[in-house]
């Protein structure tokens, strides 16, 4: 063929025509069904495929693997003679599983070549969740919590960053809501807002947002935790927030952008006798892009520092080596595992987290 167009068109066609045939080894009419709506209290649902072996010889169906452990195949492994006809049945479970669903089984033979393809789908109608499946953080006193964590990625200067976390009086009584700071897990820069007091069945909600000022950005990681007092007790129920302070990439210009690269995404210092002097180990962080790389902030986790600081300039196409020590002298042996965070001005990927290992021996 001189045409390259005609030549490929002709190639692909040959392989449609192949996978079809191969697909029609054992023929199912239908081989999609559709449970429609299902609800999810009423249980797990079935449906049963009846194929055909089109082919000349015997066939043997080895597996039937699905793409979620939500739905479990059962099949006969006796031949199928030609002409003959077997069965599969698919059974969807929809357990916490509300919305919809598109399930596909594949059968292979016993030379294992994928021989069908059978597909379920529907809908299903969530069940009613509880109180406690949907505040499921008893902080005591009557009061129910969504959840004790807010995760905000990235905040940007500028830009407030908010979340919430939901709560619930399921007490016959009012009841009193109050928010202490830890001073040890604090940032400064987040804003909260409570409901004080919540009647007896009163649902309320826990607001929380960063706000970094933009004439004073702030890199690297935020962290607070507030202490959850109901009626001036507390059970220990702490509500955590933490976000990664970070340049807004929309502020990039366009067409131009560093890109940041490590070496080494594990550190391992190997095996360390008790008691030795501080270990060092080496690795390149390289800016592959078009535009200057500026270290924004440098974190060191338990027992480790490094060379690199916060305002360091790596220039399109540079690199740096970074020094990364280790100091062995806590107490305890085995295993030991820590972190580096380097936070840049990457709009792709402004956090590297590079982890370290170690084993401490007497």
């Amino acid at each position: 063929m001189k045409n390259p167009s005609i030549a490929i068109a002709f190639i692909l066609c040959m392989l449609c025509t192949t996978g079809a045939s191969a697909q029609q080894q054992l023929s199912f009419e239908p081989a999609v069904w559709d449970f429609g709506s299902i609800k999810e209290t009423d249980g797990p649902v079935s449906h049963t495929f009846t194929g055909r072996n089109t082919t000349d010889r015997p066939l043997v169906i080895l597996d039937v693997t699905t793409t979620c452990g939500c739905t479990v195949p059962s099949f006969s492994r006796k031949p199928v003679l030609p002409g003959a006809e077997t069965q599969i049945t698919a059974t969807y479970d929809p357990a916490d599983r509300p919305g919809s669903f598109d399930r596909e089984l594949w059968v292979y033979s016993s030379d294992r070549k994928r021989i069908a393809t059978l597909t379920i789908r529907g809908s299903v109608i969530p069940r009613k969740k509880n109180v406690e499946e949907l505040y499921p953080v008893d902080a005591g006193g009557g009061l129910r919590l969504t959840s004790t964590t807010c995760v905000f990625t990235y905040v940007y200067p500028g830009i407030r960053a908010q979340s919430a976390v939901s709560c619930i009086n399921t007490s016959d009584r009012a009841i009193t809501v109050e928010l202490r700071p830890d001073p040890g897990i604090r940032s400064g820069l987040l804003q909260t807002e409570s409901p004080k007091r919540l009647e007896a069945g009163m649902h309320g909600q826990i607001n929380l947002s960063y706000l970094i000022p933009a004439e004073s950005p702030r890199y690297g990681t935020l962290r607070d935790a507030l202490e959850l007092f109901v009626d001036g007790k507390s059970r220990g129920v702490v509500i955590v927030a933490h976000g990664i302070g970070a340049d807004n990439p929309a502020d990039m210009p366009k067409g131009r952008a560093p890109r940041s690269e490590v070496s080494e995404n594990v550190v391992k210092f190997g095996t360390i006798r008790s008691g030795a002097p501080i270990q060092t180990r080496t690795l390149t962080l390289t800016n592959s892009g078009n535009e200057e790389l500026i270290v924004r902030a440098v974190e060191c986790g338990k027992a480790l520092s490094c060379s690199l600081e916060a305002g360091t300039k790596i220039p399109a196409g540079g690199s740096r080596e970074v020094e990364v020590l280790f100091d062995p002298s806590g107490p305890g042996y085995g295993a030991r595992s820590s972190f580096l965070l380097l936070i840049t001005n990457d709009p792709l990927r402004p956090m590297r987290r590079i982890r370290t290992t170690a084993v401490i021996e007497d």
